[in-house]
């Protein structure tokens, strides 16, 4: 919807996707720490990475020590980039923001909330997870209602479309003044 406004959007998950395709240092850094075993088809095995991940927290700390550094990087390139091209308003869309501690490196946060259980639903039906591989990702993740308090701007997404929708004008004019 802030796309749809005007704004740039920098995604983080499309970033952690790229750091390790095929050929880059990020492939070649998971299969020297994870192993082959984690790649099929030339490529790595984000299912088989991710059950690991989830139920393993030093996996996922090491998973995190080599993917982190080079999301970072990708964002700063394409947020560059961005502003070269003259957009006036940049956002990043980065989920684990908070668990990271990454929110002081932004003048403003953008929380895009819905209740705990309607999360699980989301990953259920949206992502095709399991119910329980839904709540491995969120029991990794700080809970949403902590995220909340942390958060400059809260969304309030459980309801309708329309009701999100407004929100998010209300909030663009509140961020750009327009």
């Amino acid at each position: 919807m802030l796309r749809e406004l005007g704004a740039e959007v920098i995604d983080a998950d499309e970033a952690s996707h790229s750091v390790y395709e095929p050929g880059t240092p990020g492939f070649a850094a998971v299969v020297r720490d994870f192993g082959k075993s984690f790649v099929r088809d030339g490529r790595i095995d984000r299912k088989a990475l991710g059950a690991l991940v989830f139920k393993d927290a030093e996996a996922r700390r090491r998973l995190n020590a080599i993917v982190h550094p080079l999301v970072r990087d990708w964002m700063a390139q394409r947020t560059a980039e961005a502003v070269e091209r003259g957009a006036a308003v940049v956002v990043q869309d980065v989920p684990l923001l908070f668990e990271n501690k990454l929110e002081s490196l932004f003048p403003t946060t953008v929380l895009v909330w819905v209740p705990p259980d309607v999360q699980v639903e989301r990953l259920v039906i949206g992502r095709g997870f399991t119910d329980e591989r839904a709540r491995e990702v969120l029991a990794a993740q700080l809970p949403i209602d902590d995220k909340r308090s942390l958060a400059t701007h809260v969304i309030d997404n459980s309801g309708t479309p329309e009701s999100t929708r407004a929100q998010v004008a209300r909030l663009w004019e509140t961020l750009t003044g327009a």
